[in-house]
């Protein structure tokens, strides 16, 4: 890529060398974007012709009951059929589907196409033997090994719904997603590794059965090999069941209608109570099948990092559905970027020759602190493009990335969407010039707009709400088991235009810049965590009367949470009081969630009708001016 600067635009600007241009799947982004702005419906309608339908869409685009889109009305296919069934009849049957290796780096399993599919087969038939039928909930809480990617795909080939629980998440975090969803069964391990220690995957999930009636069936999969209490003709040992005859031989792929629900996954919302998205068979195939392969150029010999968690969105999109629609090779690292030493991801990616990378901002932070030195022992000459997920990625960080891991030659995909989008939304494609830290345009097909209170747009500059104004193949179809909360929180602010709830801006050449949540959401190394959860957790303690929790900057982390807690009569502000209520917050909600900091007051600044005005407590932590307090209590 070449460089230019240009004062009209903001900071520098990275031009596509013309090798990235000779290569690229979208060479002119302007007249695909133009052709799908033209044709909506016929645009989806060309990238779900390259996938395989069991029968054919009547419509593809119903909005006869907006906002309650659907997309491929009347046809029937699986996604799975997509990701493993098709490509057995191709070269791609004796390709790698997936690489794994363990966070000691002791342990590698490789599986082609054909592998994955014997092993989705006897995992799918041992689910349906637990009495799980077509429509049933299914909660997976495991590590990062790859029986997590067999789960998710047998839960859908059968046509189960599967709700995945993020391994850091806590007992309560889990108790309610199980409850919420009403799940059948439940897929854990005895445990994950996690920077050389054991999480006790299988306790956590005891404890948390027991408010679960709805439960009936525990699998274990072993992968620490430690003793776990196994509660008889309830929980059930992978391995052993795998020995029986009903977990093998053929399991045949459901036929789904296309709105048939594929998965719900929880995401943090302004209120207490966690969202659960729901996506479907047919319009999240296209959306994330289309994406991948348009935005990360996406080519048979490439070898596909995304290291993110299965248990997020990023996880489900681009570490198991989109790389194995598009037949690619993906790869799966147990451990994170540090452990034992930071240099773990370079020796990966030297390792296993990747092509393509795809992390976060907090990840590329959390190892600019440790300088040069641990990415130049590495031979990275295999990556040819790189990618950002999760939160706006700044400049520094962005250049660092470029310039040490990508030598200057990998253009950076930085991606902005959400759980609910289930898809990249504003991204670039390798051939558009990239300004660092903007996401660029709306993938094709899309449009967006900035706008304030009122409804109207604001100069370009300007900071405002974020709104999508298309509906989009992989979109939320609502929030699982609450059809009202989803018109409430994602089309009511603005009737007909979706709010993202994020707030952006966009200059004069239409790049949009994301600049954070608007809503009581903390973004804490990419994962949402709501205001009101974290404050639940500390008013359970007995020494807090009450509790507000902002996100502050971090440079690492991007936003680090930060708490202010009234206590009881009784209790008096210590050091130890406040490190007690850090880990009991940790203890509730998982340590992502643990406190940066604890702040003891004697009153919270409220609106006379008792809000909370966090917004106040943001600007008086940070010196900035507090707007308008009009609203005030006296």
């Amino acid at each position: 890529m070449s460089q230019r600067k240009s004062s009209e635009m903001e900071g520098e600007v990275f031009y596509p060398s013309q090798s990235v241009i000779d290569q690229a799947i979208v060479k002119d982004w302007d007249s695909l974007a133009l052709k799908a702005s033209q044709d909506l419906a016929g645009f989806w309608e060309e990238q779900a012709e390259e996938l395989d339908w069991f029968q054919k869409w009547e419509t593809v685009l119903d909005d006869s009951n907006k906002p309650f889109y659907k997309w491929f009305s009347g046809a029937r296919v699986n996604i799975v059929h997509n990701c493993i069934d098709r490509h057995l009849k191709t070269f791609r049957k004796n390709k790698l589907a997936l690489i794994w290796e363990s966070e000691d780096g002791k342990l590698e399993r490789t599986f082609s196409y054909f592998s994955i599919n014997r092993e989705v087969s006897r995992m799918a038939n041992i689910i349906k033997a637990m009495g799980v039928v077509k429509g049933d909930r299914v909660t997976i809480y495991m590590g990062r090994i790859p029986e997590i990617v067999f789960a998710m795909l047998a839960c859908a080939k059968i046509g189960a719904i599967h709700s995945v629980v993020f391994g850091g998440f806590s007992m309560d975090a889990l108790q309610g997603r199980i409850e919420d969803s009403q799940s059948k069964l439940i897929i854990t391990c005895d445990g994950s590794y996690q920077n050389g220690k054991v999480v006790e995957l299988k306790r956590i999930v005891d404890e948390a059965m027991k408010g679960c009636p709805s439960a009936e069936n525990v699998i274990v999969v072993r992968r620490v090999g430690q003793d776990v209490p196994m509660e008889a003709g309830r929980d059930h040992w992978y391995h052993d069941l795998c020995s029986l005859p009903i977990a093998n031989g053929k399991c045949p792929t459901e036929a789904m209608d296309s709105e048939d629900p594929l998965f719900i996954l929880y995401t943090s919302g302004s209120t207490g109570k966690p969202k659960a998205i729901l996506h479907t068979h047919g319009g999240y195939m296209v959306g994330t099948y289309t994406t991948l392969k348009y935005v990360f150029d996406l080519k048979d010999d490439d070898r596909w990092w995304c290291a993110a968690d299965p248990g997020w969105i990023t996880g489900h999109s681009y570490i198991v559905y989109g790389p194995m629609l598009n037949g690619a090779t993906t790869f799966l690292f147990e451990g994170g970027p540090t452990y034992p030493y930071p240099n773990r991801w370079w020796q990966c990616i030297e390792r296993y020759g990747i092509s393509v990378f795809y992390t976060a901002p907090t990840a590329i932070r959390g190892l600019m602190r440790f300088g040069e030195a641990w990415p130049n022992k590495h031979d990275l000459s295999s990556l040819r493009l790189l990618g950002s997920v999760g939160e706006p990625i700044n400049p520094e960080a962005w250049r660092w990335y470029y310039r040490v891991i990508g030598k200057d030659h990998c253009p950076i995909m930085d991606t902005w969407w959400q759980t609910e989008t289930g898809m990249f939304m504003i991204t670039p494609t390798p051939t558009v010039p990239l300004k660092p830290g903007s996401g660029t345009r709306p993938f094709f097909g899309q449009e967006a707009e900035i706008l304030n209170d009122e409804g109207e747009q604001v100069a370009d500059g300007e900071e405002g709400y974020l709104v999508l104004l298309n509906p989009w193949p992989a979109m939320l179809r609502g929030i699982y088991g609450d059809p009202d909360r989803y018109v409430k929180q994602y089309w009511s602010k603005y009737p007909g235009k979706y709010m993202t709830g994020d707030s952006a801006k966009r200059d004069k050449d239409g790049y949009f810049w994301i600049i954070g949540r608007v809503d009581d959401v903390i973004k804490v190394s990419g994962h949402r965590l709501g205001t009101a959860e974290v404050e639940s957790a500390l008013v359970s303690h007995e020494a807090v009367a009450e509790a507000a929790a902002i996100g502050l900057p971090h440079e690492i982390k991007g936003q680090a949470i930060h708490v202010f807690c009234l206590l009881r009569k009784g209790f008096s502000p210590s050091a130890e009081l406040a490190e007690t209520l850090r880990q009991h917050v940790a203890t509730h909600m998982g340590p992502i969630a643990r406190p940066e900091e604890v702040t003891f007051v004697d009153k919270l600044p409220k609106t006379r009708s008792g809000k909370i005005m966090r917004r106040v407590l943001k600007a008086r932590a940070q010196g900035l001016p507090e707007g308008d307090i009009s609203t005030l209590e006296e």
